[in-house]
């Protein structure tokens, strides 16, 4: 993985929204929503690298406690949340946790459009939080993919359908939604798309109807001859008419 974090940095095409909207049988206005409040719209910073916030509670709890005295007085972990900072500091807190410990590291951003943390990759679709970083380094349809990845996974996809905004942000940033309005945002964000024009999307052909399965015929059955076959005949009445004809042809042959 490139310590730069960068990448391709492609943004979403508009198609995308609807395509990935239909894994999960939620809209176009549904995801620009969830997009809008999370990351105010944009998954690359001004340097082209994916948006992260470093959250030094979670390096506290994924930083191995050899290590946890010196990350704490690095004044990266700490256990409870809070401290981020600025935008513009993350990757530079990112890097110095990176030289502490790289897996809790990477652990402990929310990344991408969709700031799904590090620590959820196995939700999100991938194996190491190495290949989900490395994937969002080049395209913000990855990082929505896998946002809906962890919704379907984490059974939120309903929530988000029914546009229930309190347990959709409840479920996708935990029990402290309410301090930062996130269900309030979502519903706000949500009335302003439905009121834009979505992009159309060609639904899926309908399938094919199932070829009927053929039923066995039972052999058929010869039909009977409409006139009775003559039996054969009697070796003795063959004899008898032998005798018969020498008897007649003689007599006849005598005259």
């Amino acid at each position: 993985m490139d310590m730069t974090f960068k990448g391709a940095a492609k943004r979403l095409d508009d198609i995308d929204l609807p395509k990935l909207g239909a894994q999960i049988g939620a809209g176009e206005d549904e995801l620009h929503a969830f997009i809008d409040v999370e990351t105010r719209g944009s998954g690359f910073d001004a340097q082209g690298r994916p948006v992260i916030l470093f959250e030094r509670h979670k390096f506290y709890q994924y930083v191995p406690a050899a290590k946890r005295t010196q990350a704490v007085n690095a004044g990266l972990a700490n256990k409870t949340p809070g401290g981020y900072g600025k935008e513009s500091e993350q990757y530079g807190k990112l890097l110095k946790a990176i030289a502490i410990d790289r897996k809790a590291a990477l652990y402990s951003c929310s990344w991408g459009l969709a700031q799904v943390m590090g620590f959820n990759h196995n939700l999100a679709g991938y194996d190491t939080v190495e290949a989900m970083v490395s994937a969002f380094m080049a395209d913000e349809e990855a990082h929505l993919q896998a946002a809906v990845n962890f919704i379907k996974n984490t059974h939120l996809d309903d929530e988000l359908r029914a546009h229930n905004w309190a347990g959709f942000a409840k479920g996708y940033n935990g029990a402290g939604y309410r301090k930062n309005a996130y269900d309030t945002k979502l519903a706000n964000a949500y009335r302003k798309w439905s009121r834009i024009k979505d992009t159309p999307w060609p639904q899926a052909a309908p399938p094919a109807p199932a070829k009927p399965i053929p039923v066995p015929q039972p052999p058929a059955v010869p039909k009977p001859p409409l006139v009775a076959p003559v039996p054969p005949e009697y070796p003795e009445r063959n004899w008898l008419w032998k005798a018969l004809f020498a008897i007649l042809k003689w007599i006849f042959g005598r005259k």
